[in-house]
């Protein structure tokens, strides 16, 4: 039996400080949660980096909407992945799919190289994708060290099904992370029957982006995190 792993959202210092006191084991960085997450400035990346003990993963996202890319906004991908690195940063977080909606394998596959030796987590991309059970083995092939995803739905607890299968297929090759919907009154129920290592919340359903009561914020996580140790396995 070993500790279950939980990695929270966050935009600014004061919630990544919060979320480290709460009990999170892992900080995803990004800028602008109300479009989605994008790349965060270079000094939020290397501020919250200083004064964190956990590992930050900054999101690596030039812009919102779809995940196909033009050689322009890859390039600019590369360029901050770079950054990323030279600052000693944790890892990152991309996705990058194929206009028919499938795994962009070769370009993951640079990035992922790229970030070396830094973790890759693919984030949420995934869910987007036609064929899940195929993007797992796409997205295996790229190096990438996780998949962040809710099963193809909405919110964890409508994928339910599907990430019991994508962690039961995916076993000790790639970590599967179910995120989507997550908080205190689900995260254990969804820990037992999807039986996943690493769980991902940005607590949109508790506190709305942007809410700065922090305290709340916090003790959500405390309770996430209390919850993942009793139902360890």
């Amino acid at each position: 039996m070993s500790e279950l792993m939980l990695e929270i959202t966050v935009e600014s210092l004061d919630t990544a400080l919060a979320a480290e006191r709460g009990g999170a084991d892992r900080i995803e960085l990004c800028a602008q949660l109300i479009h989605g997450g994008l790349t965060p400035s270079v000094d939020a990346m290397r501020t919250v980096h200083e004064e964190l003990e956990i590992a930050v993963f900054p999101i690596i996202r030039p812009r919102a909407g779809n995940f196909v890319y033009t050689d322009k906004e890859f390039a600019a991908m590369k360029r901050d992945i770079s950054v990323v690195r030279d600052l000693g940063i944790d890892g990152v977080v991309f996705g990058l799919l194929r206009a028919d909606g499938s795994i962009d394998i070769e370009r993951t596959t640079e990035l992922v190289e790229l970030s070396r030796p830094l973790e890759v987590t693919f984030h949420r991309a995934f869910d987007a994708t036609p064929d899940l059970l195929q993007a797992l083995e796409d997205v295996l092939a790229t190096g990438a060290a996780r998949i962040l995803t809710a099963g193809g739905a909405a919110a964890v607890p409508a994928g339910l099904q599907t990430l019991r299968e994508l962690v039961r297929l995916a076993g000790d090759r790639v970590v599967i992370m179910p995120g989507g919907g997550l908080d205190a009154t689900n995260i254990g129920k969804m820990a037992e029957q999807t039986r996943a290592r690493e769980f991902h919340s940005g607590l949109g359903s508790v506190l709305p982006y942007g809410s700065s009561n922090l305290q709340r914020f916090e003790s959500e996580i405390h309770a996430m995190k209390r919850t993942l140790k009793e139902s360890a396995y």
